[in-house]
Formats: C-alpha cells, sequence, structure tokens
C-alpha cells in the first residue's frame, strides 16, 4: 500500500523518469490529483527509450509532460551521480510543488552509505524547498506491487544494475548483506525517517 506522510495539494508535477517507483507513484496521484509530469533526460543511453516510454503513458492519460536536458560536461570535482543529482534539481525548481518517489528502501541505503562514512544520517528530508517526498516509509516492493496490482508498465534502466555507481553498489551488494546482519534495518531506519532524522 502506498502512504502518504502527508496530505498533498490538488494540483502538483510528479518527477517521472519511467522506472517503477517513479511511475507507481505518477499512476496512484493522478487518480485524485491534477498532475504535471516533469522528465529529466540525462543524456544517457536508455533516456530516449525512457522518456518515449513516459510521453506515450502521458499521451494515453491525457497528462502535460514538461521535458529539461542536461547539455552540459561534468565537472571533474563533482562524481557522475551527483552530477546528475544537482541538474536533475535545477530543473525541478522550475515548477511549484514536486513529488518524487523517494521511499524507505532509498533511505535505508543512504543510512548504510553514511553509516560507512562515519555519521549514520539520512539526507532526504520530507521537503527540499519545492521538491515534497510524501512517501519515505512505503517499501520498495510496495511500489513494485501497485504497478502489478494496476497493469501500469515501466522501463528499466540497465544503468540502474552498474555497481560502478556508489548507489548502485550499495543496493545490489551491501544492503542484502546488511539485512541478513539485522533483518529489522527498515524497521530502523523508519522510526528514525517518522522522527524527522
Amino acid at each position: 500500500m502506498l502512504k502518504l506522510l502527508f496530505p498533498l495539494p490538488k494540483e502538483l508535477t510528479v518527477a517521472c523518469s519511467g522506472g517503477v517507483d517513479s511511475m507507481a507513484v505518477l499512476d496512484f496521484l493522478r487518480r485524485k490529483h491534477e498532475v504535471t509530469v516533469a522528465f529529466y533526460h540525462h543524456s544517457t543511453p536508455n533516456s530516449d527509450t525512457a522518456y518515449q516510454f513516459v510521453a506515450n503513458y502521458c499521451s494515453e492519460h491525457g497528462l502535460p509532460l514538461f521535458f529539461g536536458k542536461l547539455n552540459e560536461s561534468k565537472p571533474k570535482e563533482l562524481s557522475q551521480e551527483e552530477f546528475w543529482r544537482n541538474k536533475r534539481y535545477d530543473f525541478l525548481r522550475g515548477f511549484d510543488t514536486v513529488i518524487t518517489a523517494h521511499h524507505l528502501d532509498d533511505c535505508v541505503e543512504t543510512y548504510i552509505w553514511s553509516s560507512l562514512h562515519g555519521k549514520a544520517k539520512l539526507p532526504h528530508r520530507y521537503v527540499r524547498g519545492n521538491v515534497l517526498r510524501p512517501f519515505l516509509t512505503t517499501p520498495k516492493t510496495e511500489f513494485v506491487s501497485w504497478c502489478e496490482r494496476h497493469d501500469v508498465k515501466w522501463s528499466e534502466d540497465a544503468s540502474n544494475k552498474d555497481t560502478n555507481y556508489t548507489r548502485n553498489y550499495i543496493r545490489h551488494e551491501l544492503m542484502p548483506h546488511a539485512l541478513k546482519v539485522n533483518p529489522g534495518l527498515r524497521t530502523t531506519v523508519k522510526k528514525i525517517v517518522e522522527r524527522g532524522g
């Protein structure tokens, strides 16, 4: 079950990549809200396919779609992930209220990453300027379940399995071992999220 942490305005923009998380959120919110969709093209090999997938969904459901594209080279001092994130948020600042699909598993991954760097914390806040993250206590399995139950398709990005990216390495290599050591890790992190970090 997708659970909102707080009420949302009637009119909002969903940041959608075409992946299972954002497609679940988009399909969930469009049923009771006036939704526009924001897609950011990272100029990766999968970006054209993902954009066309999202565009087709928006066309099918009569949803306005806004498009931004990365046209800059990465500065040497930034990681690829950080560069993409910064440019994506620059694009999203152009909208009033933006909803992202960040969820509990994202928070657990961030908790593991920050713990390995000496300070366990949760950088995912409910609110970041005009960006709201109302699904931070919902596990990823619920997003997959929503899509399967409502026959919502999604676009798989092959780069999500590339463990050369730190986030993917934590997700695919470290997190399964962390959950073996502490099967209640999601519950622990959920409590931290609920009290605000």
